[in-house]
């Protein structure tokens, strides 16, 4: 449906795309996912039309649209500040762009109520967006949106502004949304678990390019690189190796290792460390400990029920071993383990931690610039006003056909649950 080829784009010295390649399949929701700087809003800005490109071709559903117009495009555009027409109701925002189009008034009164339903709105429609939470305004932007039937509909961190239930609730809501519209989607996030949450696949961004494409499980169970693992979810380094802390064993029985070959997870041994802190979150616990041979800190998530039964108490020694380690380039090939040492294992020697190895840190001054930058565009119908976000003014139409507003596990342990971090 979307495919974008050999995509750059510069600002300065500064590469915000970098020969970026996507294919963005219909009727999924694809998450561009990446810190500030990644160039995920870029891109999406880019397959809108918002973006012109140095290089690349934009094409959707077949048709070349690198040069079109935005308002062309056959698009819907959602960003993180609504700016809602403040004048209008509920009911006259939604119907915006169908009234711009000259739609028949008893067309246009039959597909707001179905939005209005669809988003949990029918209640509101009299209301003014001044009265309405943010939460709703948000799902006020989206009804806008998709008013006009759009072949592809693109949110640009659209929950961003929103406290953390508020963005827990919209996400199960979006998800909702998505399966009954079955609108291609393509979702602007740097929330590790938005993402997760609720895309059908997940292109993470690194420094203007790809790092990886893949099912949520993908990029999270099989990372292509160190950056991918890292930016997914919370990492401990054990013995050297990368691991997830939900995938580390806690326990005070140094017989934990077992015998194994070179290559799996049993290969790296047994860690012995020092309880530093044990940090009680909800469902899950935090044990934090400091390698007894190289002094590094490390943690790992265990369940309420193995809190419970290990009574860990800082200052106490305890071991430690990982139960998976993903495969990166050079690394061990991924091993689950389900079970324990044979009680009948000749008491197996802990093998000696290996200091950890030095890694590549990455830069933490990503620019921001790029992703920020903005085309100003003039208003040309009477019924716009000027937003308050410091984002894109379009042109009536185009704000409305592109959503109509400028810019803006829990882990458990071996049993599956994650925490992404």
């Amino acid at each position: 449906m979307i495919t974008v080829t050999n995509a750059r784009k510069n600002y300065g010295n500064f590469a915000a795309l970098d020969d970026v390649s996507i294919d963005i399949p219909s009727g999924e929701l694809t998450a561009l996912l990446g810190p500030s700087g990644s160039g995920k809003s870029t891109l999406l800005r880019a397959i809108a039309g918002l973006e012109s490109l140095d290089d690349g071709v934009v094409v959707i559903a077949g048709k070349d649209v690198t040069r079109v117009a935005p308002q062309k495009r056959d698009i819907g555009f959602v960003f993180q500040h609504y700016a809602a027409f403040k004048h209008m109701t509920v009911r006259d925002n939604v119907a915006f762009g169908l009234k711009i189009r000259k739609r028949p008034k008893a067309e246009i009164a039959e597909r707001v109520d179905e939005l209005l339903g669809i988003v949990g709105l029918d209640g509101f429609q009299h209301r003014y967006p001044a009265q309405l939470s943010g939460g709703q305004r948000q799902r006020m932007a989206l009804a806008r949106a998709l008013a006009v039937d759009p072949q592809v509909l693109l949110l640009d961190e659209p929950f961003g502004a929103l406290d953390a239930k508020v963005r827990a609730d919209l996400r199960t809501w979006l998800r909702r949304l998505h399966e009954e519209v079955h609108v291609t989607t393509v979702l602007v996030t740097h929330d590790q678990e938005e993402a997760l949450d609720v895309a059908d696949r997940i292109a993470v961004m690194n420094k203007g390019r790809i790092e990886q494409i893949g099912t949520p499980e993908d990029v999270y169970d099989r990372p292509a690189n160190e950056f991918v693992m890292s930016f997914l979810g919370d990492v401990a380094k054990l013995n050297g190796h990368m691991v997830r802390p939900h995938d580390i064993r806690v326990g005070r029985d140094p017989g934990m290792a077992l015998a194994a070959h070179e290559g799996t997870a049993e290969s790296a041994g047994v860690t012995r460390a020092t309880v530093d802190r044990v940090v009680h979150l909800g469902f899950q616990v935090r044990v934090e400990m400091r390698n007894a041979a190289t002094g590094d800190l490390f943690s790992a998530q265990v369940t309420r029920g193995d809190a419970e039964a290990l009574r860990l108490s800082e200052g106490e020694t305890v071991y430690a071993r990982a139960t998976r380690i993903p495969a990166l380039p050079g690394g061990l090939v991924p091993v689950e383990i389900s079970s324990v040492a044979s009680a009948d294992a000749a008491e197996p020697a802990v093998k000696a931690e290996t200091a950890a190895t030095a890694e590549t840190a990455e830069s933490a001054e990503t620019a921001e610039t790029a992703e920020t930058a903005a085309t100003a565009e003039t208003a040309a119908t009477a019924e716009t006003e000027t937003f308050e976000t410091a984002e894109t003014v379009e042109t009536a139409e185009t704000a409305e056909t592109a959503g109509a507003a400028p810019k803006d596990v829990a882990a458990g342990n071996e049993s599956g649950a994650r925490t992404t971090g």
